[in-house]
């Protein structure tokens, strides 16, 4: 596997879209959409909890997830379960982040 990874990212600023998840125990959770972003062939997007950006929360939860658009306007979720596959998009995410930091400097 080599060292560059192809990443391609729609980051929303102004106004999060929102999602809302049903967790595993039944909680509905509503996340605002920070960013969708590929990498090779796969699409993720980065969620946070709406409670979070309400509260001022310094530290936000910060939700990843394997992202597919589906007909009719819906969109699939799917846990990412491989560890190695967690840390290439976690970092792929900050990469975006600090390129963004970059470019309102």
């Amino acid at each position: 596997m080599s060292d560059e990874i192809n990443v391609e990212a729609d980051v929303f600023e102004e106004e999060n879209p929102i999602i809302h998840l049903e967790m595993e125990d039944g909680v509905q959770l509503d996340c605002a959409v920070i960013c969708i972003f590929g990498i090779e062939e796969q699409d993720y997007i980065a969620l946070v909890p709406v409670k979070d950006l309400e509260n001022d929360e310094e530290e936000s939860e910060l939700l990843l997830y394997r992202y597919e658009e589906l007909p009719d306007d819906e969109v699939q979720l799917d846990n990412i379960e491989d560890d190695e596959e967690y840390e290439m998009v976690s970092a792929a995410f900050d990469a975006i982040l600090e390129e963004e930091d970059d470019e309102e400097e």
